[in-house]
């Protein structure tokens, strides 16, 4: 159906048209077009090879083929040794900053390439080589990205959990994975409260059928752990030794091909799906991203404020910004009540970051807490050039009140954890293109990117459909799920043959701007109409009094569905919840028309999310349609799952 919501047909007049851009996007993105190989043959002369690839791409290998066939090389060493060696070895790699312990530290190129030295050596003690699995059940601490980077180095292919996770699911990951040893630390910890992790390791291991030969426990001194005699070590014991005696372990040379890593994508049941990274193909296109995709030098500090259990922490935390020679900001904290709403605006200041990227869900948070960013004017963050937003649909309020108190490009980009790095962004290093409030821009080099209905027809400008991108993938994609090739061609690759189901919705404009509304099972089908829930989200987002918003689809008996609105009213807001419901209803009854049928707006303190910040919809269209549902595994705070159902009811809706 085409899309007429009034909140997505902003123009681009305030930033100039696209056809005033003088940027090498569309020359660049052309060439990787009409010749991937040579497109990604260069860019692939920017890393060290042992041995440098037979085939650019090999449409033979794998189950849609792979990039850099034949070439040897070593992660690693690209983000480390090679910096060390040729002049950055005195330069800040890593700083750490940990509101929640009040602790502050800077690693240069040379420590850590001592400390993944040496932890590789510990871990190579254990029996750990070229091919094994060891997972790593760690907090925002810097031995976590050290962990990341001694399996790197010799070989092992590391599957991070984020720290806190269930035991259950934990132990599925155990199952699947099958590590031969498990890092972890004694505790997280969040804002007002310890996380014990070790009793939560002991009851994965107990449950699952694979059991590792060993375990390191990182003793944090908020709270120590109780070591299982025989299986359990003390990680600063072995560290202590390892450095007395010298041991320190060298890079193996690995096929480009060969796995880095597995990420389980979140909210898994039964079986997890092991995301599979390849060594090759993520450091090239991970590299060229950098420059031309955030615009960043060798040198300059680059934050990434997410977590290393999810993708974006692997990308940008860990291994984007050492591959290009730039320090890496690690932190350990919140955007808000670490102390307070301007934490962000405080690192940005203090490390002098030149760009930050982070969640839409933090700046919601931020904006709520702090509406006229009045603690914005206690820091100099003039450093910084660029925000970038990614994790989840960037609504245009979100991001024009980020860009009219920072006055500088605040750029959605769009990308999923089986990609590694972002399907389609704003270049910033081939030269901005026009910002799109509500777009995250063009695809990028790599990504051909088509929208087509059901029968995998191409639809025409402005017509929402599934996003699809045509095969082969680009580097650093997902070649398989791990140990499961039919499910991954299952999943991904049957529905829409020759193309990579993304299961986002949404439509391309005249200009071949890609506009995301959602999950394919987030549009809703009223009375026959399909209707967006992202496009509602954004007239919600317009109050003035709306901090953050989500919206479903329930269950009708007359038309199917009808959409349900929630709403997070800013800090300070005075009028009646009731009022503001019925304002945001004859909101959306203006913008979008009587086809939504939105007649129901609910007020709440808080919507539920994942700890990477993700609101839990379909769990609460579960609640709301009177459904049987789990507690989700990635849960931050179940309570706020119960604040929902009680919201639900007050209105007559639910259980």
């Amino acid at each position: 159906m085409p899309v007429t919501t009034p909140a997505l047909q902003m123009d681009s007049v305030s930033h100039g048209g696209p056809a005033a851009s003088g940027s090498r996007y569309y020359e660049e993105f052309e060439r990787s077009r009409t010749d991937p190989e040579g497109f990604w043959g260069a860019a692939a002369e920017a890393i060290d090879w042992f041995e440098k690839p037979h085939k650019v791409f090999d449409p033979d290998a794998g189950v849609y083929g792979r990039w850099f066939v034949g070439g040897v090389c070593n992660t690693c060493y690209n983000a480390i040794d090679r910096h060390v060696l040729n002049g950055r070895a005195n330069q800040a790699a890593v700083i750490y900053d940990s509101p929640v312990t009040g602790t502050k530290r800077t690693i240069t190129y040379s420590e850590l390439l001592q400390e993944v030295r040496t932890l590789a050596a510990i871990l190579r003690d254990f029996g750990v080589g070229k091919g094994d699995r060891v997972i790593v059940y760690m907090p925002m601490v810097p031995e976590a990205l050290i962990a990341m980077y001694a399996c790197a180095r010799i070989g092992a292919i590391h599957s991070v959990v984020f720290g806190g996770f269930a035991a259950k699911e934990l132990a599925t990951r155990i199952d699947d994975a099958q590590p031969k040893v498990i890092l972890t630390a004694s505790c997280g910890i969040e804002p007002g409260r310890i996380v014990p992790y070790k009793p939560l390791l002991d009851a994965a291991i107990a449950f699952s059928q694979s059991k590792p030969s060993a375990c390191l426990v990182l003793q944090r001194p908020q709270l120590a752990a109780e070591l299982t005699a025989g299986r359990d070590h003390d990680w600063a014991v072995l560290r202590a030794q390892a450095l007395k005696s010298g041991r320190a372990a060298d890079c193996v040379q690995l096929l480009a091909t060969d796995p880095l890593y597995i990420l389980y994508t979140s909210g898994t049941t039964g079986k997890p799906k092991g995301v599979v990274r390849d060594n090759g193909g993520h450091m090239v296109a991970l590299k060229w991203t950098m420059k031309n995709l955030y615009g960043v030098d060798p040198g300059e500090v680059y934050w990434a404020a997410s977590d290393v259990g999810w993708v974006v922490g692997h990308s940008y935390i860990v291994y984007a910004p050492l591959l290009h020679g730039c320090t890496t900001i690690l932190y350990e904290g919140k955007p808000v009540g670490t102390p307070d709403a301007g934490a962000f605006w405080r690192v940005v200041a203090e490390h002098k970051a030149s760009v930050l990227f982070t969640a839409p869900t933090a700046f919601r948070a931020i904006k709520k807490e702090d509406p006229e960013a009045k603690l914005l004017k206690d820091y100099d963050v003039s450093h910084m050039r660029t925000l970038f937003l990614a994790g989840e649909r960037a609504d245009p309020d979100t991001v024009m009140w980020a860009e009219r108190i920072l006055d500088r490009p605040v750029i959605d980009h769009w990308w999923q954890t089986e990609t590694a790095w972002a399907i389609a962004g704003n270049p910033v290093g081939l030269g901005m293109l026009p910002i799109k409030p509500g777009s995250p821009t063009v695809p990028m080099p790599g990504y051909d990117v088509h929208i087509v209905d059901e029968g995998c027809h191409e639809l025409p400008a402005n017509t929402m459909g599934s996003i699809v991108v045509k095969l082969p993938l680009p580097p650093a994609c997902l070649p398989t799920l791990w140990q499961q090739d039919d499910r991954f061609q299952e999943s991904y690759l049957t529905e829409f043959p020759g193309y990579y189901k993304t299961a986002d919705a949404g439509f391309k404009d005249e200009d071949g701007y890609v506009y995301i509304m959602g999950r394919t099972d987030d549009i809703i089908n009223v009375a026959g109409h399909r209707l967006s829930t992202g496009g509602m989200e954004e007239v919600l987002a317009s109050h003035p009094d709306v901090a953050e918003c989500a919206v479903i689809g329930i269950k009708d008996t007359l038309k199917g569905e009808v959409p349900c609105g929630f709403a997070v009213l800013k800090a300070g807001v005075s009028k009646k919840p009731s009022d503001i419901e019925q304002e945001i209803v004859k909101l959306v009854r203006d913008k979008i028309g009587p086809v939504a049928a939105f007649k129901i707006a609910i007020c709440v303190n808080r919507l539920p999310k994942t700890r990477s910040g993700k609101i839990l919809r379909g769990t609460m269209k579960k609640i709301a349609d009177h459904e049987t549902w789990a507690m989700p595994a990635t849960i931050d705070d179940p309570a706020a799952l119960d604040e929902i159902d009680l919201a639900l009811k007050e209105h007559g809706i639910g259980s």
